[in-house]
């Protein structure tokens, strides 16, 4: 073979090599750009999984993993009903009421201290029906009056705040079925039952958000109501369903915190609020609605406890802590509405 033809079977080599690196970019970027994946997210929680393998390796320790599972199980529960409210352009914040509502109910309705109730696990259906009938009153309220959401829902706190007080009576009743207690507390594999709960919750809220028309409309209906009821979809029905999902998992979360702590609170939802809308902020489902979806609120949820425990195992202070997760969550809201601030000036 002469030197020519070595040359020309070497360039003819190096050509696919070129098209191979240059693929791998080309799909890299398109991993990077897509809206299917949270992958910012994904990148701040590999940052601080590195920065606390530094100053703290207790941090990826299987025992801190495992209570960070725990400590997300619920505000994810939340976040999965909560995503089909803001994909369509809303907003929800009765949480703290119904999560107040729903704890008393299914407190009292187990084998308790105060009453002679003993349903059992029908508590549990019970306290979801309870959530979602107050997401429906919401939800209605906005769908029909056209009322802001946020008004409504606030409005519908103070009615869930004022049955968990009404039902709260003297002294917070205590639930003596351990029993149904250690579906929530007790451990299969090694992690505790509200884990594999709020795992089953996130694949039906991606079952409903990806195949089905529900989850489809809520995508439309964010991104332009108007071109939404113009194409046929019954824009109201949609939307009021989607506060019935949000209030049926918040009474969810509401029955699996009560489990775990063994007595009604009127006050337990009151932290998850911040937690979850700060969450799906930092997923990326964009508060005007549209983009985003259940695994993006997933993630940002996940990142939101990570920084919470990351900040415990370096010591920071609990002061410095609150400030430093409401710093995150108005740099993740200005990056992520940047480019759509001239679409702010609507008000849904």
């Amino acid at each position: 073979m002469t030197r020519l033809d070595k040359t020309i079977s070497a360039a003819a080599t190096a050509v696919p090599e070129t098209d191979t690196r240059s693929g791998r970019a080309e799909r890299l970027r398109a991993l990077v750009s897509s809206e299917r994946v949270p992958v910012p997210a994904l990148l701040v929680l590999l940052v601080i999984a590195i920065v606390m393998l530094v100053v703290n390796p207790v941090f990826l320790s299987p025992g801190n993993l495992r209570g960070i599972a725990e400590q997300s199980a619920v505000p994810i529960v939340v976040a999965v009903g909560m995503t089909f409210v803001i994909l369509m352009g809303g907003i929800d914040l009765s949480l703290p009421g119904v999560m107040a509502a729903v704890s008393l109910v299914t407190a009292l309705t187990l084998a308790n201290d105060r009453t002679g109730l003993d349903l059992g696990l029908w508590s549990i259906p019970l306290g979801c029906a309870v959530g979602a009938a107050l997401g429906l009153l919401a939800g209605l309220s906005v769908a029909v009056l056209k009322v802001p959401s946020f008004i409504v829902t606030i409005g519908t706190w103070q009615i869930g705040l004022g049955i968990g007080l009404l039902l709260f009576g003297a002294k917070p009743p205590r639930i003596l079925d351990d029993g149904v207690r250690q579906l929530v507390n007790g451990t299969v594999l090694g992690v505790a039952g509200a884990v594999w709960i709020a795992l089953a919750v996130v694949v039906l809220g991606w079952l409903l958000e990806t195949p089905t028309r529900f989850g489809r409309y809520a995508f439309v209906i964010g991104g332009s109501e108007e071109i939404a009821r113009l194409s046929g979809v019954p824009v109201r029905r949609y939307r009021a369903a989607s506060f019935a999902v949000a209030g049926g998992t918040a009474g969810l979360a509401a029955v699996l915190a009560t489990l775990r702590t063994g007595v009604g609170d009127v006050g337990m939802g009151d932290s998850l609020l911040f937690t979850t809308i700060a969450g799906i902020v930092i997923g990326g489902t964009l508060l005007t609605g549209g983009k985003g979806g259940v695994v993006h609120s997933v993630v940002g949820v996940v990142v939101i406890v990570v920084i919470s425990n990351a900040m415990v195992l370096g010591g920071v202070s609990s002061y410095i802590q609150q400030a430093v997760q409401g710093g995150v969550v108005i740099v993740a809201a200005a990056l992520s509405l940047w480019r759509l601030r001239a679409r702010l000036r609507v008000v849904k």
